[in-house]
Order: C-alpha cells, then structure tokens, then sequence
C-alpha cells in the first residue's frame, strides 16, 4: 500500500505516538478486509482509551493524519472518502474481454423462489462501504437514507415490496442507525410509512431495527455522545434512555457484518438458496467458456 512523501514534516512526540497508534488499527482492519473512515478510525481511538471523545480531538486527529500522509507516514488508501467518488464510463480492449469480466460478475436472484424478500437500510451513507460487502455476498439490496429516508424513496421502496408481497412473499426491512433521538424515531418513521404506502399488506412489511440498540451499547461499549437537547424528540429519548446518545460508527466494521448476517441468515431458507448458487455456477460456465472461444479466434 502507498506511503509516499510529498510534504516533509516533524511530528512531536505525542502526534507521533498518535500516528503510531492509527497505522497499528488501520493494519488490524486492511487484515480483515475493511477500509476506514476518518470517523471510524477516531472512534476505534477514543474506543481504546487512546483518545478522549471530544470534537476538538476529532479535527485534531483529521490534521495530524492530513499532514501524516502527506509526510509518507500513513497509507494513501488507508482512509476512504465514502461519499465521493469518481464516476466514469467503463472500457475494455476487445470482446472476449467484456464476456469474461461478465461471466466473473454474473449473478441470477437466489432469492427468487425464497419465503422472504429482505433489504438492508443504513442511516449513514459514510457506512456504506462497511456493509456493502456482506450484503453483495448474501445477495440481499442495500441502501443510504443519509439520515430520514427520503418521501420519494420511502415510496419507491413500498413499490418494490408491493411486488413481493403480490409474489406472496414476506418482505423484512433492517434497519441501522445511530442510538440517539432521531435515530431511534428513524425506524418508527419508516415503519409508519410503510404501513400507509403499503397498507393493505397486513403486517407483512416489517422494518426491523438491528443497530444501534441498548443492548449492544452495554456489549460493546461505544463511546457516549450528548444527546442533542434540541432534537424534538429529546424529551421522549431522555425518559427512556438517558441524557447520552451512540454513533453506528463507533461499532466495529465486523460486528456489523455479523449482525447482517445473522439477521439475513435467519430469514433464507438455505437449501433453495443453496440450489440457486449451483445454477449460477453452471451459467458462470458457460459464459467463461465462450469468453476462451473468442479469445482462440
């Protein structure tokens, strides 16, 4: 991975010791296989006792990792930007190269003669890049409501479902989202919705909150944030839960991907889906047989 130097720079003693500190977390999860937002990595620090949950630390962390990189001491691609990104046009260098990069991505819906349909909601979309592998493997749509879903997409989202539940299917919404007076109301809201948009569904449209709850705030121990006095709904979550709130990002990118798992998992009925696996396996075949025809022509 690159570390390279631009701008020279001497760190004191304790920027140093905390750039050691970020390099030694990043290495944990490049092992794992997840990438880090600045967030994430702050919230990982302040998690180990390495830093004190102040906002003032956080921009204080954004500097020293800022001026790290520059210097060649932190990875370039160490830290991930997840709500900007270049968009292009794809290319490739002739057709036997086109069918062999579709026979790599071919996939059918293994869900299609499933009990459930299930979709995965995320309040943030900075997470999205946290759960996008575990949910491209279970084969399960996801999506960023960048806080309260949208009316539009509410509304899109209980078109997709009508579908399903025509198909006599029973369709599970899981949901994530920080623990604090908006982010729990986040998952009633959009319950209630989709209760009036598909309201003759009797039920079988369910949002399932999966994250952020109390009980992985006592199993985990993310750190605590104030809750917002001016949020609305302050009163209401105060009486429940206390004066503090929890961010999703405070949570351990695995401990998500489990949770996905364990939630989706519980909702697939394994030999049928196991079928379809075997199914797309044999089309993958094929196509890859006919990308090495064209190569020999």
């Amino acid at each position: 991975m690159p570390k390279i130097e631009y701008v020279p720079k001497r760190f004191g003693a304790s920027s140093k010791a905390l750039i050691d500190k970020a390099n030694a977390i990043i290495a944990e999860y490049q092992e794992q296989g997840f990438e880090l937002t600045l967030r994430q990595l702050y919230y990982q620090l302040v998690s180990r006792d390495l830093l004190p949950n102040k906002q003032k630390e956080y921009k204080r962390l954004g500097s020293i990792i800022n001026d790290a990189r520059l210097a060649g001491l932190v990875d370039w691609s160490a830290i991930v930007d997840r709500t900007r990104q270049i968009r292009q046009n794809s290319h490739w260098s002739g057709p036997a190269e086109i069918v062999s990069a579709c026979a790599r991505q071919f996939q059918i819906d293994k869900w299609t003669d499933q009990d459930h349909y299930v979709e995965v909601f995320i309040e943030k979309d900075a997470l999205l890049g946290v759960i996008e592998p575990t949910c491209r493997a279970l084969d399960v749509a996801y999506f960023s409501c960048r806080g309260y879903t949208s009316q539009t997409e509410a509304w899109n989202a209980a078109m997709r479902y009508d579908e399903k539940l025509r198909d006599a299917k029973e369709v599970t919404v899981l949901h994530l989202s920080d623990h604090d007076p908006s982010g729990i109301d986040m998952t009633a809201d959009l319950q209630n919705r989709m209760d009036i948009f598909c309201g003759d569904s009797n039920g079988r449209v369910i949002v399932k909150r999966i994250a952020l709850t109390m009980e992985q705030v006592n199993r985990y121990k993310p750190p605590p944030n104030p809750a917002k006095e001016t949020d609305s709904r302050f009163g209401r979550y105060r009486d429940e839960f206390g004066d503090e709130s929890w961010e999703l990002d405070a949570l351990e990118p695995k401990v998500l991907a489990a949770l996905i798992t364990k939630h989706v998992d519980a909702l697939r009925d394994d030999e049928k889906y196991g079928a379809q696996e075997e199914r797309e396996a044999a089309m993958k075949l094929t196509l890859e047989k006919a990308a090495k025809k064209m190569r020999k022509e």
